[in-house]
C-alpha cells in the first residue's frame, strides 16, 4: 500500500566524515551532529535543509467522550478549529514564528464548521463510542488514512522539507492510550494519565473505560486498519496517513507529543522504515508517551514539561533542526586553514 524507502546510509557516512573536518573537537557539538546526519541520510542530501516546515492539524471527535472521560465537553473540539482558522492557538503563534506552512483539516469533528479557512475532509461526525461498538468501519479508517495521506502530498509538493503533524479531539488521550495498550501490551494503568486536566477519580475511570474497550474488541497491531476501525480515531488515523506520505517522499517528520507519537506507531505498523524519517520533538508529561518513545527508539530533543497538543512540542524543538544543519555552513579546518588536534 505505502513504499517508503531505506535511509541513504552512505551520504550519512560522507557527512559525518565532513562534520569532522569542521572547525570544532570532534563530537563537541553533541546531538545536533547526529541530527544533521540523520536528516542527510533521510533526505538523500550533503547539505540537507528543513526549511520551509509544514504543520497540518487534524481536528476529529470522538464517541467515548459519552462515558464521561475528559475535562471539557465534545463542543470543545469544533470551539477550537474555530480558534485554529482564526489564528488564535498555541500552534499558529508557534508556526508563525517558525515560518511554516499551516492547515488545519475537519476529518471527523461531530458539527458542521462555519466558514472556508480550513480543509473540510469530514469522513463522518466523529467516531462511535467504542465501549459500545467498533469506532468506525474498516472504509472510514482507510478514507481518514488517505485524508492525512492526500493532505501531505500536497503540502510536499508546495515545498515543505519538514513534517510537523498536530492534532485537536476532546477524548484523543483515551483512544490514543487505548492504541497504545494494543501496540505495547502494557497495562493500561502505566499508560493513562490526566489528558487536559481531569481528577484522579476520572483517571481511574478512563482506565477501565479503555479496559472495557480492550476486552470487547481484542484489537491485533498486526491488522492496522483494522485497530484503526476498532478502537481507533479518525485524526488519527489522518496523521499517521501524513507520516506516510512524507517518508515516501523522504521528508523529516517531527514529533509532537503522546497522540502523535501513538499515530507514529500505528504509521509504523503500516510501513516498517516510516520510522527512520521520524525524530522526536519533545517529551510529555502524558505517561504514555515514554512508553511510545522507547517502542519507536526515539529521545526527544526537548522536555519542557508540555502537554498541550496540536503540534505545539513540535514547534517548540524545529529550531534545534535548523541549528543542526546550519553546522555545516561552518568553515573546515582546512579552508579556515586552522590546525586540526591530534592524540
Amino acid at each position: 500500500m505505502f513504499n517508503v524507502p531505506s535511509l541513504n546510509k552512505q551520504i550519512g557516512n560522507e557527512v559525518s566524515a565532513y562534520v569532522d573536518q569542521l572547525t570544532k573537537p570532534a563530537g563537541s557539538l553533541g546531538r545536533l551532529e547526529q541530527l544533521v546526519i540523520e536528516l542527510a541520510e533521510m533526505t538523500e542530501a550533503h547539505f540537507p535543509t528543513v526549511t520551509p516546515p509544514g504543520v497540518l492539524v487534524f481536528a476529529a471527535d470522538h464517541g467515548v467522550t459519552k462515558e464521561g472521560i475528559s475535562a471539557f465537553p465534545q463542543e470543545v473540539t469544533a470551539q477550537m478549529v474555530l480558534n485554529f482558522v482564526r489564528g488564535g492557538a498555541a500552534i499558529n503563534v508557534f508556526s508563525k514564528q517558525i515560518g511554516a506552512s499551516f492547515a488545519v483539516i475537519d476529518v471527523g469533528v461531530a458539527t458542521d464548521i462555519p466558514g472556508e479557512d480550513f480543509v473540510n475532509e469530514k469522513v463522518k461526525y466523529g467516531t462511535n463510542n467504542f465501549c459500545e461498538q467498533e469506532a468506525m468501519t474498516n472504509e472510514e479508517a482507510k478514507q481518514a488514512l488517505f485524508v492525512g495521506h492526500r493532505q501531505a502530498k500536497k503540502m510536499i509538493e508546495n515545498g515543505i522539507r519538514c513534517l510537523i503533524v498536530g492534532e485537536m479531539g476532546i477524548g484523543n488521550t483515551t483512544t490514543a492510550s487505548a492504541l497504545l495498550a494494543a501496540i505495547s501490551r502494557k497495562p493500561v494503568d502505566v499508560l493513562v494519565g490526566k489528558g487536559t486536566g481531569i481528577s484522579d477519580e476520572m483517571v481511574e475511570h478512563k482506565r477501565k473505560v479503555i479496559e472495557r474497550a480492550l476486552a470487547l474488541h481484542q484489537p491485533d497491531p498486526s491488522a492496522p486498519l483494522e485497530l484503526l476501525s476498532k478502537i481507533g480515531g479518525l485524526e488519527i488515523a489522518a496523521m499517521a496517513g501524513a507520516m506516510l506520505a512524507a517518508a515516501e517522499e523522504r521528508i523529516p517528520i517531527l514529533l509532537d507529543g503522546f497522540i502523535c507519537t501513538t499515530a507514529a506507531l500505528v504509521a509504523n505498523l503500516f510501513h516498517p522504515h516510516v520510522g527512520d524519517y521520524m525524530i522526536a520533538g519533545h517529551r510529555s508529561q502524558e505517561p504514555g508517551h515514554r512508553v511510545a518513545l522507547e517502542l519507536l527508539g526515539k529521545e526527544p530533543l526537548v522536555d519542557l514539561g508540555m502537554r498541550l497538543g496540536e503540534g505545539s512540542g513540535a514547534a517548540v524543538a524545529f529550531p534545534l533542526l535548523q541549528f543542526a544543519t546550519n553546522m555545516l555552513k561552518m568553515a573546515t579546518f582546512t579552508s579556515a586553514q586552522v590546525s586540526q588536534g591530534g592524540e
